[in-house]
């Protein structure tokens, strides 16, 4: 087995070439013969039917390649936005990452969006400028639009010869060359004050191989992101870009000798149904036929297990930390479950926006309703975030997207996996609701309450995306444990319908009292006195609705910008800065989520075709003009007596 093992993640915004780059990088290490070509649908990392219809990737892949002595775990992501989520769950387990943008259009949204989290994280990242034989690629362009828009520590490692034809070539930097050390040393010794002693006192004394190391040391703080360029097609610059991952990138090997901590990232289904469950495991290791815990309180026995190696993935007797494991036998094991002890990186805060767009799913065939369930139940398993909302009262079950493509690939999904047809309704922008102030309720035993339970909650506002949060002013021994988890959960639960129906975020409900009879009291009575305790308490704190708000990049020629403001400002959208790129304005501003669509439908029109449009979510902010509210799906605790009708008959 190698020495060590990088576990890298390969992200793009959509069409840069990411999965061609996967190929490639396979070819190269010899665990295919021949790359497959996205066009054609025969690439290894996109075995879904969709996939290779689309030519898009939707699914997250693992495969595993050698390098020498290191083995990389590679993960190739979906590059398209509506897919984000998929993303969002590799980014914890990743040592590194190879961020690939166009050589021919550049910089663009997702590009941004992508660095942005990889930053945030700290996750030690190289460029990989792509298609440099491509008409129209211009490398000098795109390597200042990286310095602009992405990261000003981002040096080039090479210069394309004859770009934009279909024999150009990557010609790497050398020791020699005074232009590329100079470069260096003004990037480098920004992030290292004994570089920079050491240039003051004696410029002369740094040495070239001085500098490289410091640039593997910044490179693996993620302070620096170099960037390489070449093609995925004809194979040229891949060289110069294994060499990096290997020298820059870093391996973070863990513990094997100490107890299993790790995170599951994806999970998905075997031939015969069983689930399997994708685990980077920072320490420890996991033997098969041993019982795991995993999750909030959930246990279960490993029956099998598999790693990757050379590009397949084969039975293990255990997977060791530092590396990734497939998991058998854990039926109740989900997407984001810690596994073993808790560790740091098993945690980690959202990166990207929550879907902001929602639509019902109907089955053709009225018969099929409790199937699209359990069909959409099993999808919801591979993809949380699609959050399956059921309405009781209408026999509906409603679905939170990313965008109009993932409708595309759940219906494919469904008749695909489940044999069923399926419509859906107009999609409509998810709001959200955040706490104005603070509120208070308390329902006693008794007096109108027919719950044997006590339950008290104050509600108070958070910072802006904290979400949701519970905690307790009362002694933790003062209810069972099965009551107070009873309590917490319901809590959670009624959070994600408000006043307005949509979603509570950015609040702490704290259980200020609580009491049961340690005779008729049940976990049942805790879960259905809390809904009416928590909206009675929102109801005192009041609510405002958020609308989901995205920042635009508009370029379009400037004879258009007249016809485009007006339509901007029908739109409700607001430019906030303005500027000139030859005969080209950019308008820069934020637009609502719900209009974007009508701007993407309006603009070829506009602009004759040449306007070119980037969206991505910014923020949310109080919704204008009607308050926009959705039909709830409980109970609706908000009308005690509605509420107690239903409750207390199921009682």
């Amino acid at each position: 087995m190698s020495a060590r093992t990088i576990n890298l993640g390969i992200l793009a915004h959509v069409d840069a070439g990411k999965t061609s780059l996967t190929e490639r990088l396979l070819h190269a290490a010899g665990v295919i013969d021949r790359i497959g070509r996205v066009d054609d649908g025969d690439t290894q990392t996109d075995s879904l039917a969709l996939e290779r219809q689309r030519g898009i990737t939707i699914k997250s892949a693992v495969i595993s390649f050698a390098l020498d002595d290191t083995t990389v775990n590679l993960i190739d992501t979906p590059g398209h936005p509506d897919f984000i989520a998929e993303v969002e769950r590799v980014l914890c387990v990743l040592d590194g990452a190879v961020l690939v943008v166009s050589a021919v259009e550049g910089v663009q949204a997702q590009t941004r969006v992508l660095l942005r989290a990889l930053r945030r994280l700290g996750i030690p990242t190289l460029i990989f400028v792509n298609k440099v034989d491509r008409r129209g690629a211009n490398l000098d362009r795109v390597q200042r639009q990286i310095t602009e828009r992405l990261s000003p520590s981002a040096p080039a490692m090479g210069s394309a010869e004859r770009a934009g034809a279909r024999e150009a070539g990557y010609l790497p930097c050398a020791a020699t060359d005074p232009g590329f050390r100079t470069r260096l040393l003004d990037l480098l010794t920004g992030h290292d004050d004994t570089l920079l002693a050491d240039f003051v006192a004696d410029a002369d004394s740094v040495s070239y191989q001085g500098l490289r190391t410091a640039l593997v040391t910044q490179t693996r703080q993620a302070l620096v992101h170099p960037v390489f360029a070449g093609s995925a097609v004809t194979g040229a610059g891949v060289d110069a870009l294994i060499e990096g991952i290997r020298e820059l990138l870093p391996a973070d090997p863990g513990d094997p000798d100490v107890p299993a901590a790790g995170t599951v990232f994806k999970v998905d289904r075997g031939p015969a149904g069983e689930k399997l469950a994708y685990v980077r495991l920072f320490a420890g290791t996991i033997r098969v036929r041993e019982h795991l815990d995993f999750g909030r309180d959930r246990q279960g026995k490993v029956t099998g297990i598999s790693v990757f190696e050379q590009g397949a993935a084969v039975p293990a007797d255990s997977v060791t930390a530092g590396r990734i494991g497939l998991l058998r036998g854990l039926d109740e094991i989900r997407i984001g479950d810690p596994v073993g002890l808790p560790h740091s990186r098993s945690a980690l805060r959202p990166q990207f926006a929550p879907p902001t767009l929602e639509t019902v799913v109907l089955p053709r065939d009225p018969r099929d309703r409790g199937a699209l369930h359990q069909a959409l139940t099993r999808l919801a398993e591979a993809d949380p975030l699609i959050n399956l909302r059921r309405d009781e009262t209408r026999q509906e079950i409603a679905v939170s997207l990313y965008g109009e493509v993932q409708k595309e690939v759940i219906e494919a999904t469904l008749a695909t996996d489940s044999g069923l047809a399926v419509e859906f309704r107009e999609t409509t922008t998810l709001c959200l609701e955040r706490v104005r102030g603070t509120g208070s309720a308390v329902e006693v035993m008794g007096a109108g309450n027919p719950f044997f339970a006590t339950v008290g909650l104050r509600v108070d506002p958070a910072p802006p995306g904290t979400g949701p949060r519970f905690t307790y002013e009362t002694e933790l021994g003062a209810l069972p444990l099965a009551f107070f988890t009873a309590i917490e959960d319901t809590v959670l639960t009624a959070l994600g319908q408000g006043l307005r129906g949509w979603p509570v975020t950015d609040c702490v409900i704290t259980l200020t009292h609580s009491g049961f009879s340690s005779v008729f009291s049940t976990a049942g009575d805790f879960r259905s006195l809390t809904p009416l305790v928590v909206m009675s308490a929102l109801r005192q704190a009041g609510t405002v609705v958020l609308e989901p708000l995205h920042r635009f990049e508009l370029d379009l020629p400037a004879e258009a910008l007249a016809a485009v403001r007006p339509v901007l400002a029908r739109l409700d959208a607001v430019p906030r800065e303005t500027s000139t790129h030859g005969s080209t304005y950019r308008l820069v501003g934020e637009i609502p989520a719900a209009r974007v669509h009508e701007l993407q439908r309006q603009l070829p029109g506009l602009t004759h075709g040449e306007g070119v449009l980037d969206c991505a979510f910014a923020d949310h902010r109080p919704a204008r003009g009607p308050i926009p509210a959705r039909p709830r799906t409980d109970h609706n605790p908000l009308d005690r007596k509605e509420y107690l009708l239903h409750v207390r008959r199921r009682v």
